[in-house]
């Protein structure tokens, strides 16, 4: 008699539903910040996403994904940091038309690999490219709020000053936590005379250079390195990782745009 196959257990199927906005915040000239509250939450895991759906009057629907910035938490609320896409379908949307007390469809959390949890260990290594902050944001939160002993180290390029998300928040954790080192730095704005443009913030792009900077202020090796940013901006700050000695088994990347 032939054995029965083994079926390997299904994904509980993600659900539309309905999420209010509980609050909105301009961050920067080009990002805003969404305070969702789904009606039926039952939390995530740092590094996570969800699925955004707008339906237009004549039924057309638009879907977009958008990394959760907040830390996992009992509030019921998730963060997300949309930057406005000019040309866009939907960011353009939120950015215009969307205020506190509509209502959005969301589906999710989504996403096993690129995530974290306090448990996971360290030390960490965090690269972000503008936007790719986000998901290493919420990681970065978890870690103070659960894990602050984990040795952790952020890079994060912007193009100006004025483009750093949360940048006042990272500056008072990097000042106040002993543990975590932050280096930002502009690739589109210079410095007089070279340099550090504004307190703790460097110019140029990332390079290897930073990378080894970054490794040289955590205690070991990093357990994981996680690398968030646009196709160009993975494969350049992946390439630095690898040459600098890091087992690409220990780096996980995620890419946003096509």
């Amino acid at each position: 008699m032939n054995a029965s196959p083994v079926i390997a257990p299904q994904p509980e199927r993600l659900i539309w539903q309905i999420a209010t906005v509980v609050a909105i915040t301009t961050e920067t000239p080009r990002v805003k910040l969404f305070r969702l509250k789904p009606a039926d939450w039952h939390g995530f895991t740092a590094g996570q996403h969800v699925d955004v759906r707008l339906t237009a009057p004549d039924g057309y629907q638009a879907e977009r994904s958008y990394s959760i910035g907040s830390a996992p938490d009992d509030s019921g609320t998730i963060e997300l940091a949309i930057d406005l896409i000019d040309d866009g379908e939907v960011s353009p949307f939120f950015h215009e038309v969307v205020e506190v007390g509509d209502e959005i469809e969301v589906r999710g959390p989504i996403g096993g690999h690129f995530i974290w949890r306090a448990e996971d260990g360290g030390p960490l290594l965090w690269i972000a490219g503008g936007s790719g902050l986000v998901p290493l944001m919420s990681m970065l939160r978890h870690r103070a709020a659960t894990a602050p002993e984990i040795p952790a180290a952020l890079i994060y390029s912007a193009r100006r000053r004025e483009d750093l998300i949360w940048c006042d928040e990272l500056l008072q954790h990097a000042a106040r936590d002993p543990n975590f080192t932050l280096f930002a730095t502009l690739s589109r704005e210079a410095a007089p005379g070279g340099g550090v443009c504004h307190a703790g913030i460097r110019h140029g792009r990332i390079d290897r250079d930073l990378v080894d900077a970054a490794l040289a202020r955590l205690p070991s090796a990093p357990k994981t390195t996680f690398i968030c940013g646009s196709n160009p901006f993975v494969g350049a700050a992946s390439t630095f990782a690898l040459d600098a000695g890091l087992p690409f088994a220990s780096i996980r990347a995620e890419r946003y745009g096509g």
